[in-house]
């Protein structure tokens, strides 16, 4: 089920990473990019990400053009949009892109803050329309979630799972179109009790970050929360469970003390300042540094402790 031909609406930072995804697959890329020389930059990304992944074997051609009208629509098989979070932006270009490509041809979106049945709301075609949400950094992360819209197929979603799998992602199927899919749902619940417990002043943020790497996050590299619980037994969470989570933070609203560092202009790394301090040559080498060891941990990760094992209810 690997395509011979993607498109991708959009060659910012997420959509140059899913760009080499598929051209390290030996996927060919048509790129829609309307500036000419970010264009030239971001194909210059795409060849950094695409070495970074490792694969041998041939590779896909990745070639820009200024619109969607430029795109051989007669040859591919896949188009994902990328386009900035903006819905008024993604629901005109899906109105261009349902119209101009053949029906057989899955239509996606990699928002990750808009439901796919609010971009496709009243267009024709919707039922081959999908969420595919990626993580960054996109061709390192393995990750996709398929989302299924309110009107998308069952047939669709399947190809799209089996077409993330050719390409040697790890897909998982959402099955209903909610904010925040499924991953962020579970990584959100986590970053909330990591900013509550900073605020209290039970730890600092270098503690916490410990941590998780150091603790239940380093397990998650071998098996996921369920597995780890089925190995320990699911009694104990059980119980831990009535001793915990009285105490767990359940605030509707995000945390005061995230919300004063972004009311003081302190982003993080996009301009210099979060918690911590960040000269952009320090900032540069911790990127670096981080994308490095994703790539040693995505090795691992293609090892499971349930090969050869078939898991029954």
């Amino acid at each position: 089920m690997k395509p011979d031909h993607v498109t991708i609406i959009g060659l910012g930072v997420m959509g140059a990473d899913i760009a080499a995804i598929f051209i390290a697959n030996g996927c060919d890329v048509d790129a829609v990019q309307p500036d000419p020389e970010e264009a030239a930059v971001r194909q210059a990304a795409v060849q950094n990400a695409v070495e970074q992944l490792g694969i041998t074997g041939p590779k896909g051609v990745l070639r820009t053009v200024r619109s969607y009208a430029e795109v051989a629509v007669d040859r591919t098989a896949l188009v994902i949009e990328c386009v900035p979070e903006n819905l008024a932006l993604k629901r005109k270009v899906f109105t261009e892109v349902l119209e101009a490509t053949p029906s057989s041809v899955p239509v996606v979106s990699n928002a990750s803050g808009y439901r796919i049945s609010d971009i496709t709301e009243g267009l024709e075609g919707a039922e081959r329309t999908a969420g595919m949400h990626f993580f960054l950094p996109a061709h390192l992360v393995p990750l996709v979630e398929v989302v299924k819209g309110e009107r998308t197929d069952d047939a669709v979603m399947d190809r799209l799972v089996a077409c993330m799998s050719a390409v040697g992602r790890a897909p998982v199927r959402v099955n209903r179109d909610t904010p925040g899919f499924l991953a962020n749902r579970i990584q959100h619940a986590l970053m909330r009790e990591a900013f509550a417990v900073i605020d209290e002043g039970l730890a600092t943020p270098e503690d916490v970050d410990t941590a998780v790497r150091f603790g239940f996050g380093f397990r998650y590299v071998a098996a996921g929360p369920i597995l780890q619980k089925e190995m320990a037994g699911l009694d104990t969470q059980l119980e831990a469970g009535r001793t915990i989570y009285p105490g767990l933070c359940a605030s509707a609203t995000p945390s005061p003390g995230l919300q004063k560092l972004v009311d003081d202009g302190r982003h993080g790394m996009k301009n210099g300042a979060g918690f911590w301090q960040w000269p952009p040559e320090q900032a540069d080498a911790v990127r670096r540094a981080y994308n490095e060891i994703l790539v040693e941990a995505a090795r691992l990760l293609r090892r499971s402790p349930l090969e050869g094992v078939t898991l029954k209810p």
